[in-house]
């Protein structure tokens, strides 16, 4: 199935054994990881494109952006 291209935002953190854990918040449970940042946006890619082939158009948000906050 072909999609028409998007753009999606990938939030990226670095677990305790230093592998680089990648999410999309638009896309329900779409997360992947990689020992690389390389290696993790290949993963990313593939694993969105298979969100896609899942997700109903319904349940897409919108990604606002990131605030930082103190507590």
């Amino acid at each position: 199935m072909t999609y028409k291209q998007q753009e999606f935002y990938v939030i990226i953190e670095r677990d305790e054994d230093g592998y680089y854990v990648g999410e999309v918040p638009q896309l329900q449970a779409c997360y992947s990881q990689g020992e690389t940042i390389d290696e993790l946006m290949k993963n990313m890619k593939e694993v969105i494109e298979l969100c896609l082939e899942e997700e109903r158009e319904d349940l897409k948000t919108e990604f606002i952006g990131i605030q930082k906050i103190v507590v």
